[in-house]
């Protein structure tokens, strides 16, 4: 299969990368790096998370994150919900767009939510129908959807249920997430086929990790299949605090780099989002895991 003119990253470095972090971001300085991001040409931004806020620390700021944002004509941004409260609070804030991400395993799943898989899916379909109910567009994600740390290997069935069911509930873009990083290169070339085979015209992304050094490697395998949509973190931030010693997201500057090699277009401006990168890590006083932000 030809590969892409272009292809579309979504940037989730601000909810899934921030979250991670234990030293507290002041929300100035996340206001002032999503709309760096902006200005560098990211299209579509996951901004937030509406959870508790002794749950994740992080995102207790999520309402004035979203209302400090400069966002123009042409920018998508959204935010994750956990349940029907986080549904209402990012409807209160006049966000258009919210997902909602449910894990294929059934440890995972605990370890995540405290419910079992069915219980999590359950009321995971009922929150796509109400925030669709109340105006909301949904992202509707699978975690865990090529394998799990504690099970292995996740059933090709309960995925593809999870999408037909999330298109049944009326979501607007799937996502498959490789959250602890587990997948490889023939993964790539049995799974997102069934799904795309699925979901149609949907729009349908996938979220990589780079735990075992196989992220962009798998970003190229998906691309032989027909993806052309990747989330990908500003210098490989991220990580998930339920798998053991899980790694970033595939890196926004890396990924593009890689595209741009190829000939693919992606809109990035990659120095501008590397340059947010350094500006996080020196506040941070770490290294994230990408690797060409600290090279321009």
């Amino acid at each position: 299969m030809p590969y892409p003119e272009s292809v579309t990253l979504i940037e989730v470095g601000p909810r899934d990368g921030f979250q991670f972090e234990k030293q507290n971001i002041p929300t100035s300085m996340k206001i002032d790096i999503i709309n760096r991001l902006i200005r560098a040409g990211l299209t579509q931004i996951q901004v937030t998370s509406f959870v508790h806020p002794d749950r994740v620390p992080q995102m207790a700021d999520a309402e004035l994150i979203i209302a400090g944002l400069d966002v123009p004509s042409g920018v998508s941004i959204d935010a994750l919900v956990l349940n029907m409260k986080g549904v209402e609070r990012a409807c209160k804030t006049g966000l258009k767009r919210v997902e909602v991400s449910l894990s294929a395993s059934d440890t995972h799943s605990r370890k995540n939510t405290g419910m079992t898989f069915d219980d999590a899916f359950a009321h995971g379909v009922e929150m796509i129908a109400h925030a669709k109910k109340i105006g909301l567009a949904v992202r509707a994600g699978v975690q865990c959807a090529f394998g799990c740390a504690y099970e292995g290997k996740v059933g090709m069935d309960r995925v593809r249920r999870m999408v037909e069911t999330y298109l049944t509930a009326g979501a607007d873009e799937i996502s498959l997430a490789d959250t602890t990083g587990m997948a490889v290169p023939m993964d790539m070339q049995r799974i997102p086929p069934q799904v795309l085979s699925i979901t149609g015209k949907t729009p349908f992304t996938l979220h990589l990790h780079n735990t075992r050094g196989l992220g962009l490697v798998n970003t190229m395998a998906a691309l032989d299949t027909g993806v052309s949509r990747f989330d990908t973190a500003m210098g490989g931030m991220g990580g998930c605090p339920f798998v053991p010693n899980a790694a970033g997201n595939i890196s926004t500057e890396d990924t593009a780099y890689l595209m741009q090699t190829m000939g693919i277009q992606t809109g990035i401006n990659i120095n501008a989002v590397a340059g947010c990168s350094r500006m996080l890590e020196s506040f941070l006083g770490k290294h994230f895991d990408g690797k060409l932000h600290r090279l321009i």
